[in-house]
């Protein structure tokens, strides 16, 4: 017995499964996957630095953001998360990168914004003091701060192109 080659249990069990209605069969689903929390992070760039936030519930310096509330969209999280830390409006623009830690079972999806001139921050919310700095020159950055600026970095980089394997 293999996915390639289920056996009659599971045949039997996708039959059934494939009888009903979506909702209650994305139940199902919920029930047995992997649930995974989502944040919603903005990197707001600045003559080359980026806006980094000083937060009273992380430790070292973080990137304004937040989790996704049920029923919203990542773009409207950032947008609601960079308002509230910052007092900045943004259009968040497409998403630049995605980043997954299986282990903590959290996906954080990034934004990146650019800023032609120096916005006027107003720390506000959990957030307490920012500074704008290079994406390399980061004291005491949170891990999942650390794991966003390594995919961001990533963002720079020509992307590889997917190839058929034999």
């Amino acid at each position: 017995m293999s996915a390639k080659h289920p056996g009659s249990l599971r045949r039997a069990a996708y039959r059934i499964f494939r009888r009903i209605p979506p909702g209650p069969s994305h139940a199902i689903i919920r029930m047995t996957a992997p649930t995974f929390s989502v944040g919603a992070i903005a990197l707001i760039e600045w003559d080359g630095r980026v806006l980094a936030l000083r937060q009273s519930h992380r430790t070292g310096m973080s990137l304004p953001g937040g989790l996704v509330n049920r029923g919203e969209q990542p773009a409207q999280a950032v947008t609601r998360e960079v308002r509230e830390e910052t007092g900045l409006r943004i259009d968040p623009g497409d998403v630049c990168a995605t980043v997954f830690d299986t282990r903590a079972r959290h996906i954080d999806v990034i934004f990146r914004v650019h800023c032609e001139a120096e916005p006027t921050v107003a720390p506000a919310s959990e957030a307490t003091a920012y500074d704008w700095l290079e994406p390399h020159d980061w004291d005491d950055p949170d891990t999942a701060t650390v794991r966003i600026l390594e995919a961001a970095e990533a963002v720079h980089r020509v992307k590889q192109i997917g190839r058929l394997l034999d």
